[in-house]
């Protein structure tokens, strides 16, 4: 039997509380963003018939979201459950209260025993019998906190590299555990975590790092007795095991959290899952508001309100975007810049974020041993040449013909 899924993860649905509201619901029109991928997300699983449902965690921007939040999650959430479509919720970090013994950001559904609906807040084996009859397994992970794991293992004391390197060890010792003496090998297996995994990229490119975050090998999550690998945590959508067995898929955010996330587009996953094989199908959110990131560095003080226009791209193209233009340009040319003028240019832009970065001219120091009168003509013109950052090749052009005037006129 094949096993149809929906994965998403990262919904961070309160992330921007801020800026213009709805009129009809009173709701930032940035968190109805938000809100808008989930309904389409929700809408797939029911249309579609899916077989079940993983978030992989991280729903709000906090651990203590306001109770709006928690009712417009809570709605989406109980559509899923009177579909009677099992959905597992994972806990992850910014759903997870940092102190001891607190509720999760996820708790009320476990607390009203929601139909179908399963929190993951510990790690766990789920069977058959834990997800309804479905034939699939579940090894779940969810976020697990520096401080939690310092308290269950009396770690006091140790550096949090100590710390991670003892949790990373215990999960893959669980994992295998799981796997050598609980799997049922006849059964497809799905690994669902909430973590960073070796080798991951988060968005701008920047690779995950060992020592400042919790990490998982990449040997853990690429195991061929995993039938498919549901990730959350990092916002890039990626496959770290492209074109091969299990795939290991971060389907990213629901919707562009900052300007890091700028050129990238969003997803969720359908995936069909049999013993052994996955088909992984990426499905592109199509209602996700454009960011526009521009950058110029303004090298003349002619015309700059052009060059600032011109920075940027047609205003058909801002029309409904989140902007920012970061400007670079010497710190006397301030007065020169039209604030007003570039303001009604993105007048059609949601939000326009403009980021000046004024550059302070940088001298030319003289060694420590020499003076403007020990120096030549011919010297203080390269330092001139310097001073005014001019190309080598001109500076050396200009240099010889200076050489040359200067000694015509000593020449009696």
């Amino acid at each position: 039997m094949t096993l149809k899924i929906l994965h998403f993860a990262d919904a961070h649905i309160d992330i921007a509380t801020y800026g213009r509201r709805d009129p009809e619901s009173g709701l930032p029109l940035r968190v109805m963003d938000f809100l808008r991928s989930l309904d389409e997300i929700i809408d797939a699983a029911i249309n579609e018939n899916v077989d079940m449902v993983i978030f992989a965690g991280d729903a709000y921007k906090d651990r203590s979201p306001a109770p709006t939040y928690q009712r417009e999650w809570g709605k989406r959430i109980v559509r899923l459950s009177q579909a009677k479509i099992p959905t597992l919720l994972l806990v992850g970090n910014h759903d997870l209260s940092p102190a001891l013994g607190r509720a999760h950001a996820l708790s009320e559904f476990s607390t009203l025993q929601v139909p179908h609906v399963h929190v993951l807040d510990r790690p766990r084996f789920l069977t058959p019998d834990d997800l309804e009859g479905l034939p699939v397994q579940v090894l779940a992970l969810p976020w697990i906190s520096r401080s939690g794991m310092m308290a269950h293992l009396d770690m006091r004391g140790q550096s949090p590299a100590e710390i991670y390197e003892a949790l990373e060890l215990r999960l893959s010792e669980q994992v295998a555990y799981w796997l050598d003496e609980m799997a049922d090998p006849e059964l497809p297996t799905i690994l669902t975590a909430h973590a960073s995994v070796q080798g991951a990229k988060y968005g701008g490119e920047r690779t995950v790092m060992l020592g400042g975050d919790l990490v998982l090998p990449g040997s853990l999550v690429r195991d061929p007795r995993l039938d498919y690998v549901a990730l959350g945590h990092i916002h890039k959508p990626q496959n770290l095991n492209e074109g091969q067995h299990p795939p290991v898929i971060y389907p990213g955010s629901i919707e562009r959290v900052d300007f890091g996330e700028a050129g990238d587009d969003k997803f969720y996953i359908i995936a069909n899952i049999e013993k052994s094989a996955a088909q992984v199908e990426w499905r592109q959110l199509k209602k996700i508001r454009p960011f526009v990131d521009r950058s110029i560095i303004l090298e003349s003080s002619e015309n700059i309100s052009d060059q600032l226009r011109a920075a940027l791209p047609p205003v058909e193209q801002l029309d409904g975007a989140i902007v920012r233009l970061v400007m670079a340009y010497p710190r006397e040319w301030e007065a020169m810049i039209d604030d007003a003028g570039l303001r009604e240019t993105t007048a059609g832009a949601f939000e326009f974020h403009l980021v000046k970065r004024p550059q302070q001219e940088k001298r030319v120091r003289l060694l420590e041993d020499q003076s403007i009168g020990m120096l030549t003509p011919l010297e203080l013109l390269d330092v001139y040449w310097q001073a005014n950052h001019i190309d080598e090749e001109d500076s050396q052009s200009l240099q010889t013909l200076a050489a040359g005037i200067i000694r015509d006129d000593e020449m009696p």
